[in-house]
C-alpha cells in the first residue's frame, strides 16, 4: 500500500513485512513454517531470545535496514532487542496537541478510517473481521453502527508505545487469546489458514469523544501487548502501554457523531493510501 504524509508527500515504504506475511499465509511452504512457528516452545524460545543480551547483536542492521532515527529516542545502552523496540521517544519530538477537541494519534503509524455500518468488514493484520467478530460480541459492535473505525498499522520500524487520546476513565482490559484455524491438505492440494490474531480493547469514557473503544492487536507469533492499566482515569498523551517485538495494530472505534477525521486521512483511505501520522498530532475534530 502507499503511504502519504500529512503535506500530500509520497513516503517511500518498505512492504517486506507485508511481502512476508503473503509468503507465509498464502504458500503450502509459508503454511508449514507458520505450523512450525506458532508451536508453543518455538514461540517461547523466540521470545526468550528477544529478551536476551545476545539479541542486541541485530539492534544496529535492524535500525540502518529500517531507516530509524535513533536521535529522536531517549538515549541509553540497549539491554535486549526487546529493550530496543521499546524504546521510548524523545517529550520534545512527539509535542502532544492538547486541544481538548482535537482528536489525536495514540501512536505512530499509517492511518486508514472507515465508516462501521451494520455489515462492514475490516482487514486486520490480512484477517478479514466484521466488528462483532472482531470484539466477540454483537451487543457491543451495535453501539457504534453509524461510527468510525480508525486502524493504525504499526509497522517495525515505529515507536512501539501507545497512547491515550483524551482525558478519561477506561475500563477493565478485555484479552481475545489469537487462534489459527486449518484444514488438512488432500494430496498436494493448496488448503486455508484463517489467524485471528491476540487482542484486547477496553472502553474510554472521555471528555471530549464519548465511549471510545481501544484495541491493541498484536503480532501473529512473538508479539506481546503490555497494558499498565486495568481501571483508571488516565490523561491524554499518558503512555497506555506498549508493543514487544513484532508487527502491532492500534483500532479506535467512535462512535456515530462524535468527531469528524481530517479530510487528507479520508481523502487517502478513499484512494487505498495509507497516512502517516505521529503520536500527539490532530487527525480530527470533535463534534
Amino acid at each position: 500500500m502507499i503511504w502519504k504524509d500529512r503535506n500530500g508527500n509520497i513516503v517511500p515504504g518498505d512492504d517486506g513485512q507485508d511481502k512476508m506475511l503473503e509468503f507465509l499465509y498464502k504458500t503450502p511452504i509459508g503454511r508449514v513454517i507458520v505450523k512450525i512457528m506458532i508451536h508453543p516452545f518455538v514461540s517461547k524460545v523466540a521470545g526468550w531470545l528477544m529478551d536476551s543480551k545476545i539479541s542486541c547483536m541485530a539492534i544496529d542492521s535492524f535500525a540502518e535496514k529500517n531507516n530509524i532515527d535513533l536521535s529522536e529516542y531517549e538515549p541509553k545502552e540497549y539491554t535486549s532487542f526487546n529493550d530496543f523496540f521499546t524504546r521510548k521517544v524523545l517529550k520534545e519530538k512527539r509535542p502532544v496537541d492538547m486541544e481538548p477537541t482535537h482528536l489525536i494519534a495514540p501512536c505512530d503509524s499509517k492511518l486508514c478510517v472507515y465508516p462501521i455500518t451494520s455489515d462492514s468488514t475490516f482487514t486486520v493484520k490480512n484477517t478479514e473481521y466484521t466488528l462483532a467478530s472482531l470484539l466477540k460480541s454483537k451487543k457491543l459492535a451495535k453501539k457504534y453502527e453509524g461510527g468510525t473505525f480508525l486502524l493504525f498499522r504499526l509497522t517495525v520500524g515505529d515507536y512501539h508505545r501507545f497512547h491515550y487520546m483524551d482525558n478519561g476513565t477506561k475500563t477493565k482490559n478485555r484479552r481475545i487469546k489469537g487462534v489459527f484455524h486449518t484444514v488438512n491438505p488432500v494430496a498436494n492440494d493448496l488448503y486455508p489458514i484463517y489467524k485471528e490474531n491476540t487482542r484486547e480493547y477496553s472502553i474510554l469514557h472521555s471528555q471530549n469523544f464519548g465511549d471510545v473503544l481501544i484495541m491493541e492487536v498484536g503480532a501473529t507469533m512473538v508479539g506481546r501487548i503490555v497494558n499498565y492499566d486495568e481501571e483508571a482515569s488516565v490523561f491524554r498523551g499518558q503512555e497506555k502501554g506498549r508493543f514487544e517485538f513484532g508487527g502491532s495494530t492500534v483500532i479506535l472505534c467512535l462512535e456515530k457523531d462524535r468527531a469528524i477525521i481530517d479530510s487528507d486521512i479520508i481523502e487517502n483511505t478513499k484512494n487505498d493510501i495509507e497516512t502517516v501520522v505521529k503520536y500527539g498530532e490532530k487527525i480530527g475534530l470533535g463534534m
